[in-house]
């Protein structure tokens, strides 16, 4: 039980040795560690843990190495990863049947497993360590401290790597103090509002109530999103702490997690962290005897977008449907049963220890004029390197898309990229060197939102990519405002008509009054919003739009409705190959054949094709083609 900041203190000097001895293996062991991220979860790094141990004791090496699992490492798409320490060698895409030979020859024999080892694209070469991987070159981890070095379910990891030290220098100050740091440093939430974290702060903190709140935001819902996850999986105690230095800074006693029900990863861990951190005195009364006391609770969301407004996401808290509520009063007045509370977001929790600790200059260093720090991303779609990246702001599009996500798959031209999520714009190659902040990506007709990164390559249609988000949109309206309920649904009605041919010019000018109605009349954040995929799309794809109604094409044959398959008669030898795939039974064998070949060719009956392409990876011949 640690009782007073004497005892923090001299525990945190124990366990930052501990640590350090197993990152730079002074402890005379090699420590592996894998990533226990969703993702790689998902491709069985649990078994793989499981594996090592296994291994390890059966080749009589378990005095030789320990096996830990930590948080995300954020390079997803070469998931699962292994990195050893003390040379910090790491593997990428383990499997199960891959154990034993990395205990044999890295372990035992001090031999580096290359098969394993990252491939660079551009120069060819294998690369052992994590910080020379062009991925990682760029970043800075801030939100993401911690992540893919501790175990999330060890408190004592977490101490060691300087958890506790921003609370403690927190309460070392007055209230006032507190907030006027976290006003210093710039922070702005990174939930998507993008509101100055020290404001709200003050507001609360100016309420004369002895009754207040902290709410943390952890309902993501934004397609391809996964940063709030990521933190609370990997290092969770970080957000803790962020809650209590939030709560000591505005007089609150009780702080709530709500994090939807779909993360059952981050959900666990942020259990076992609040029950530790209970345990161990760092949570509930009188901490470390300054007299200060602050509890969490966790509240499970049913993963309705809408949840993400931080009305709608109180009113879930207390046990009501997830609407939105008319503002003012602003929640910082009159929020969580009708009590002052701060709401923010994972990622915004997650920063104020690190600017606690290391003071609000150092944050502030970081960044633009506006907006101070770094952004976790999302960095998702056509893009060699999907994972999780959290660089400065002021960091360009094409810093982000090139150099940290190495470009498009496949040598297609990057057509455009949607951040912000579904409330967000797709920005083309116009815009590639601008720098990502706040206000800039709002000024170019998109916005930050929580950090969802969508990039699109030539194969991309801009009305079906127009559309998905407008579904998404209508699913996930409340249905509280008539201009969201209704208006929503009609744009995705014109949007549908467009992509099956039946668009008129018309629909265009509707969708600009509809976008104009729906933003200006709308309750909240979703609904005004929910137009800036239309008229992003629009402002720089139109020729999309009259493409499809006025030559009834879809230039990127995505739209079925507006697309044929066919069979070029003089590159079909007559193998019969698509014929045998195909589940409709639409292709034909013609009277043709070409010069050269043996057998006649094939043709596609469009009026009984259902377009599924079964066809198309049948044919080695490219005679199939989308038109």
């Amino acid at each position: 039980m640690i009782k007073t900041i004497d005892s923090l203190n001299e525990n945190i000097s124990k366990l930052t040795e501990s640590l350090n001895a197993k990152l730079t293996g002074s402890d005379g062991k090699r420590h592996i560690v894998l990533c226990g991220g969703t993702g790689c979860l998902s491709s069985h790094s649990d078994e793989i843990t499981k594996k090592f141990k296994e291994v390890l004791e059966a080749k009589g090496a378990s005095d030789k190495a320990t096996v830990n699992m930590v948080g995300c490492f954020g390079f997803c798409s070469q998931g699962p990863f292994v990195k050893i320490y003390p040379e910090d060698t790491l593997y990428r895409l383990v499997k199960i049947e891959d154990v034993e030979e990395i205990v044999e020859s890295d372990i035992i024999g001090g031999k580096v497993v290359e098969r394993l080892l990252y491939v660079d694209p551009a120069s060819g070469e294998k690369i052992s360590k994590q910080d020379d991987i062009t991925f990682y070159k760029k970043q800075s981890r801030v939100a993401l401290y911690g992540c893919g070095v501790i175990n999330p379910e060890d408190i004592n990891e977490a101490l060691g790597m300087g958890a506790y030290q921003g609370l403690k220098k927190a309460l070392s100050m007055t209230q006032q103090e507190v907030v006027d740091e976290i006003l210093a440093s710039g922070l702005r939430g990174r939930g998507g509002g993008g509101f100055p974290s020290g404001r709200k702060w003050q507001f609360a903190l100016n309420q004369k109530n002895d009754e207040k709140y902290v709410v943390c935001n952890g309902d993501e819902g934004d397609p391809g999103a996964f940063m709030d996850r990521s933190i609370l999986e990997g290092n969770p105690l970080a957000v803790i702490e962020g809650m209590v230095i939030a709560g000591y800074a505005i007089g609150a006693k009780n702080g709530y997690f709500y994090v939807r029900a779909e993360y059952p990863i981050a959900v666990r861990r942020l259990r076992i962290a609040i029950k530790q951190a209970k345990e161990a005195g760092l949570l509930g009364e009188n901490i470390l005897g300054t007299g200060f006391s602050f509890d969490c609770h966790i509240r499970l969301g049913a993963g309705a977008f809408v949840c993400g407004e931080e009305t709608a996401l109180l009113n879930s808290i207390e046990g009501k449907r997830g609407m939105p509520r008319p503002r003012p009063p602003f929640p910082a007045v009159e929020g969580l049963w009708g009590k002052p509370t701060i709401v923010n977001n994972v990622e915004t929790l997650a920063c104020v220890p690190y600017i606690m600790r290391n003071g609000a200059a150092k944050f502030a260093s970081v960044g633009t004029e506006k907006s101070k720090g770094t952004k976790v991303f999302a960095l998702g779609g056509k893009v060699n390197n999907v994972g999780l990246v959290e660089v400065p702001m002021g960091t360009t599009l094409r810093e982000l898309i090139y150099d940290i996500g190495g470009g498009i798959p496949g040598g297609k031209k990057f057509k455009a990229i949607q951040t912000g999520g579904p409330s967000g714009g797709c920005l083309t190659t116009d815009f590639l060197d601008e720098p990502i902040d706040f206000d800039n990506l709002v000024q170019k007709g998109s916005m930050m939102g929580s950090g969802g990164a969508i990039v699109m390559d030539e194969d991309n249609c801009m009305v079906d990519v127009a559309k998905f988000y407008m579904e998404f949109i209508c699913d996930e309206s409340c249905g509280k405002c008539t201009p969201c309920r209704i208006g929503t649904k009609r744009m995705l009605e014109i949007l549908t008509r467009i992509t099956e041919g039946k668009g008129t010019m018309e629909d265009l000018d509707e969708l600009e009054e509809l976008s104009q109605t729906v933003k200006a009349n709308s309750l909240c954040a979703l609904g005004q919003t929910a137009a800036n995929p239309i008229n992003s799309t629009l402002a720089h794809f139109k020729d999309e739009y009259i493409a499809h109604i006025v030559d009834k094409k879809c230039p990127a044959h995505v739209c079925k409705k507006l697309m044929e398959y066919r069979i070029d008669p003089e590159k079909c030898i007559g193998c019969g190959m698509c014929a045998k795939g195909c589940p409709a039974g639409c292709i034909e064998r013609t009277d043709y054949i070409a010069p050269g070949h043996k057998l006649a060719s094939f043709k596609i009956d469009a009026s009984k094709c259902i377009k599924c392409g079964a066809c198309m990876p049948t044919c080695k011949f490219k005679a199939i083609s989308k038109q």
